[in-house]
């Protein structure tokens, strides 16, 4: 008794020891990390000299931060995940049932989206609304569109694509262009663009038939450069970097008009008081619809053959074309379908600016919709829109979070650190989940009974 007494003793000390000792050594690397960028701060005074600003204050509480964190989660957090993981496996064999909200998640989160507008106006007035409806309710509502359109590529087939902005833009400005000069209405464009954008797609798509992996990368990623310096060169028809503005408001089926100046504008018929709130309203339903549409064209493609053989695509090019596929065909319809729905979403992105410009399409925009794709899980509708909440609405959450001002100094802006937090985000959950929020699986095959399947099954980053 006494030997197990003292085994328990010295395990729990060599446990905090291990705690204290990995605290401080993560205290230290967050010090390299951030003394330049946190701990030091550059400014340019009124003669244009450049001024070196100490903010050591800051520097300590961000270190403090990281070594109290991996001090906590080495002492408490590990063992309480270990603890977790043994009593899961004892239970793996056991059926368990499924709760109320595990069975009807997607019912429940679609008719809160419905129920999102009217509840904000009755809680903040119609004005008032505009912030959450706007903000978190359309802005979240576009990635997680453009992240299920890319979910297609890269979650289905396995085509990795950092050029997909490239379709984004191409939506835009199809739209803008066409409805400037040949006067077409937001319903026409709507699809026009998809169109467009997915024969953009096929464009792309042929030369990279042969590629795969890096090289793939590689060239998704020119293709993406390329039409953004295209939009910036060609000033002519885009107007380079100054844009296109005044673009033309979506109507209601041509029945209500959201200009102000209009004989049918909708406040006027019927009899509300003049807001621009309204038409972010009826922007954030059909927004809502156009998403849905691309879940469910998403979820009827993937049981349909060209689905299976996108997923066949995914797990093995050769045993794909040795089972007689069409490997090239099967590469196009992915590429196109993907960016289709991005040209949906670039028109509507149009359509809510009423402004668009190159430098809305850069990069990092390919970065984040990817980034989205990887942490919910790919091939995971649920988990795709689950991360995208998250990291879209958790960075507009930093703008409503002044303070913070008291904590880190009256000259702290939390929306400048979004990028950095991203980034953490990533981290933490890639450790966490590395096959991303939703790491199981529902084969489109299943024989008498659907199962999930673990995703301890699949290899990391696949569906």
């Amino acid at each position: 008794m006494a030997t197990t007494t003292y085994s328990k003793e010295s395990a729990g000390g060599s446990l905090t020891a291990r705690a204290l000792r990995e605290g401080f050594f993560a205290g230290l690397v967050a010090f390299g990390l951030f003394i330049l960028f946190v701990g030091l701060e550059t400014t340019q005074n009124i003669r244009n000299e450049l001024v070196l600003n100490q903010r050591w204050g800051l520097l300590a509480i961000f270190v403090a931060v990281a070594a109290a964190g991996r001090f906590l989660g080495v002492l408490y957090v590990q063992p309480w995940l270990a603890a977790r993981k043994t009593a899961k496996a004892a239970v793996a064999d056991k059926d368990v049932p499924e709760t109320f909200l595990a069975r009807n998640f997607s019912k429940l989160a679609i008719l809160a989206l419905v129920l999102m507008p009217p509840v904000a106006v009755a809680l903040f007035g119609v004005q008032g609304s505009l912030k959450w409806v706007d903000n978190f309710g359309i802005q979240i509502l576009i990635y997680v569109m453009l992240a299920w359109g890319l979910n297609i590529v890269v979650g289905l087939a396995g085509l990795l694509d950092l050029g997909y902005v490239a379709f984004y833009a191409v939506g835009a400005y199809s739209y803008a262009l066409l409805s400037q000069h040949f006067g077409f209405s937001f319903w026409i464009l709507l699809p026009l663009a998809g169109i467009l954008a997915a024969f953009w797609g096929m464009i792309l798509g042929f030369p990279v038939l042969r590629l795969k992996g890096d090289y793939l990368a590689i060239v998704t990623l020119a293709f993406g450069e390329i039409i953004r310096l295209v939009l910036i060169n060609w000033t002519e028809v885009t107007k380079g970097t100054f844009g296109i503005s005044g673009i033309p408001k979506a109507s209601v089926f041509g029945i209500w008009s959201f200009d102000v100046g209009a004989a049918n504008n909708f406040a006027k018929v019927f009899e509300l008081p003049m807001s621009s709130a309204y038409y972010k309203i009826f922007l954030f339903y059909v927004i809502l619809a156009l998403a849905l549409l691309t879940a469910y064209v998403t979820i009827r493609l993937r049981r349909m053959p060209i689905g299976r053989a996108w997923e066949a695509l995914r797990e093995d090019e050769i045993a794909c074309r040795s089972l007689g596929i069409n490997t090239v065909t099967t590469k196009l319809t992915a590429f196109a379908t993907g960016a289709m729905f991005g040209g949906f979403a670039g028109s509507f992105f149009a359509v809510r600016q009423g402004f668009v410009s190159p430098e809305s399409f850069v990069f990092l925009e390919s970065a984040i919709i990817l980034a989205i794709v990887v942490l919910g899980g790919m091939g995971s509708l649920v988990g795709i829109a689950v991360a995208a909440t998250v990291m879209v609405g958790g960075t507009e959450l930093l703008r409503e979070m002044t303070f913070l001002k008291a904590i880190f100094g009256p000259d702290f802006t939390p929306e400048l650190y979004r990028m950095l937090i991203f980034g953490l985000a990533m981290v933490v959950v890639m450790v966490w989940k590395p096959r991303g929020f939703v790491g199981s699986r529902e084969p489109t095959a299943f024989l008498h009974e659907r199962k999930a399947v673990s995703g301890s099954f699949t290899k990391e980053g696949h569906g």
